[in-house]
């Protein structure tokens, strides 16, 4: 059974295909790039997997269950987590804040719980920040527990977003363009650290990524797309030397 399988999977906004006969699956344990010029599509089917969109056309499995329709928490609850390419924290709530409100789709307690402070909500509240400090420490931010997200640096920012993600224990991490805005610096802290996490962690990783340094340094599988079509999939050599990547996205001053 495959971890995610995307089944001829079309997203039509009015008359734009922006996505079109998309298909893929994965077998769970891989690390895997989504490449193409911007406009591509790329984001879309993200959000397509996320739940944030319903397909046009098409399925999205995961463990065999059609996900169409679900709402991005229902998908959470089924092991998909992802990152967005801007930077999505709340930021007038602490970092520790930030990765324990990710896990309110599994709260365990209801509202008349938490008003009356029961048992069953403080149990609760103590194995979310319990959840929360392991992810942290494990990132190596909790020294930025009760810092304001907004008063961080960006590659700071960055890695509390990768922890919230992880603070769900997802099997899937999407991660949507991870390297955007960093520094050379920062860019290789990136590359270890998601190559730490998906070995630390053992989780499949699906990235979006216009560095090709991150995506040839770490991808087996790279998915190539352009104006919503799928034109190229292959292994990082297969990619650079294929002409219609070259042509559409790479160019020459990048193979």
């Amino acid at each position: 059974m495959a971890l995610l399988e995307i089944r001829n999977m079309t997203q039509n906004f009015g008359g734009l295909c922006a996505v079109s006969d998309f298909s893929i699956s994965f077998e769970g344990g891989e690390l895997m790039a989504l490449i193409g010029p911007n406009g591509a599509g790329k984001t879309t089917v993200f959000n397509l997997v996320s739940g944030f969109y319903k397909p046009s056309q098409g399925e999205i499995l995961i463990n065999n269950k059609n996900t169409a329709g679900m709402k991005p928490h229902q998908v959470t609850g089924m092991g998909i987590a992802r990152t967005f390419q801007n930077i999505r924290l709340w930021n007038d709530m602490t970092v520790l804040d930030n990765i324990r409100i990710s896990q309110h789709y599994n709260l365990g307690y209801s509202l008349w719980s938490c008003l009356l402070r029961t048992r069953k909500y403080s149990e609760n509240e103590k194995r979310i920040t319990n959840t929360a400090m392991e992810i942290l420490e494990a990132l190596d931010l909790l020294q930025y527990t009760e810092e304001l997200p907004k008063n961080l640096p960006y590659g700071i920012q960055r890695k509390v977003e990768i922890a919230r993600a992880l603070s769900v224990k997802p099997a899937l991490l999407l991660l949507d363009e991870p390297a955007a805005g960093l520094n050379s610096s920062d860019v290789q802290e990136l590359i270890q650290l998601v190559q730490w996490i998906h070995n630390e962690f053992d989780i499949t990783i699906w990235m979006i990524e216009h560095q090709m340094a991150v995506v040839m340094t770490l991808c087996s599988r790279i998915k190539v797309i352009d104006f919503g079509v799928t034109i190229a999939e292959g292994t990082p050599e297969e990619i650079q030397n294929n002409p219609d990547v070259i042509k559409a996205y790479l160019g020459d001053e990048n193979i």
